[in-house]
């Protein structure tokens, strides 16, 4: 049977985000980049670790992103840690944005990926969780795991 490619492929993702936050909503926006930082890209060369979405003068950008300088290029790369523009609809900026002002949500890069021939970040409306959460979180994961286990001992 063959793979169906929807000519989406990942670069990278923001393992801690899902253990650290909660997520609410997800939401896929475009990115603003120059030529050096997509050769690194499709080299795999980012890190999503620390980074988070912000809004000013109603737009978006993306703060604390690392995309490693790009290896063959001249004196003309990129900065690695710059703010990148984030492409959404005006109508979903100002719905994220209010969102954002809200007492504990934050935007986190979950995924980083091509769709097609376009760089896109699936960003994630998050809450910060506490350290009881964790373990709370640590001990659904483990139930299911369990039961999960159990039913497949019973089928056996």
């Amino acid at each position: 049977m063959e793979k169906k490619n929807d000519g989406k492929r990942t670069i990278a993702t923001n393992r801690r985000a899902r253990r650290d936050y909660e997520i609410s909503a997800t939401v896929e926006a475009g990115l603003v980049l120059v030529g050096t930082e997509v050769k690194s890209l499709r080299d795999g060369k980012a890190d999503l670790k620390d980074a988070y979405a912000l809004e000013r003068g109603g737009e978006l950008f993306l703060v604390g992103m690392h995309i490693t300088p790009y290896g063959r290029a001249s004196h003309f790369n990129h900065e690695p840690r710059r703010e990148r523009k984030l492409l959404l609809h005006r109508r979903e900026i100002l719905r994220l944005g209010t969102r954002i002002r809200e007492r504990g949500f934050t935007l986190i890069p979950l995924e980083l990926y091509f769709s097609g021939a376009r760089v896109k970040v699936l960003l994630g409306l998050a809450r910060g969780r506490k350290q009881y959460d964790h373990r709370e979180a640590i001990r659904e994961r483990e139930d299911r795991r369990e039961l999960r286990a159990s039913s497949e001992r019973s089928k056996a």
